[in-house]
């Protein structure tokens, strides 16, 4: 069983994923001039509210770092809890490093891609290093469950993790929609961590 701890832990990365996934996509409901098919969450720390999405990082990152440790206590170690918090610490420094504004957001900058300075370029850098983290851990917990015999668990994490793969190709290669995609996936990975954290908390998995 785990202990109460490992269980405040575990919901930590549980509440990580669905907080920051509402908190984004309200704000890109309401956030004026702000288009998900265009523009990526990440652009909402920009303008006089970006300060919402800012937080709204580093919480995430912070959730996510508690919640790799209730993972390795819970898992007894392995690459998933560390990677977990690889992706936690990328999000808080995503968070740090603002994107700069582009693409006619926030309302009033001008269309095209805008100016990429140091930040910007640190942006990128911690988004790449959290997705990556986030594609990693769902298919470490797809093998996972897989030995486990878990083979609909085991499904669902490559699912995940693939999505966030294809969701973030799509939208390095400029398709269509890319914003789109890529926020679909990195929710859909996201979720899944936290449903597996949540599963393993109340179940009292070791």
């Amino acid at each position: 069983m785990t202990t109460s701890t490992t269980r405040a832990l575990l919901l930590c990365a549980a509440v990580a994923g669905p907080l920051w996934s509402a908190v984004s996509l309200a704000q890109a409901a309401t956030r004026e001039g702000f288009d998900l098919t265009r523009h990526p969450l990440s652009l909402l720390s920009t303008g006089s509210l970006g300060w919402l999405q800012i937080a709204n990082f580093v919480v995430g990152g912070i959730l996510l770092l508690l919640g790799a440790a209730g993972l390795r206590r819970a898992l007894d170690g392995g690459w998933a809890p560390r990677l977990v918090a690889v992706a936690g610490a990328g999000m808080i420094a995503a968070g740090v490093l603002v994107m700069d504004p582009a693409d006619g957001f926030p309302a009033g900058t001008p269309a095209g891609p805008g100016a990429l300075g140091p930040a910007g370029i640190g942006h990128l850098a911690a988004g790449s290093i959290t997705f990556l983290s986030l594609i990693a851990a769902c298919h470490v917990l797809g093998r996972r469950f897989s030995r486990e015999g878990a083979r609909g668990r085991a499904v669902a994490s490559r699912v995940a993790g693939t999505a966030l793969l294809l969701g973030n190709l799509w939208a390095m290669g400029g398709g269509t929609g890319g914003s789109l995609t890529l926020a679909v996936g990195a929710i859909t990975a996201m979720l899944w961590i936290a449903w597996v954290a949540a599963e393993t908390a109340l179940k009292g998995r070791r």
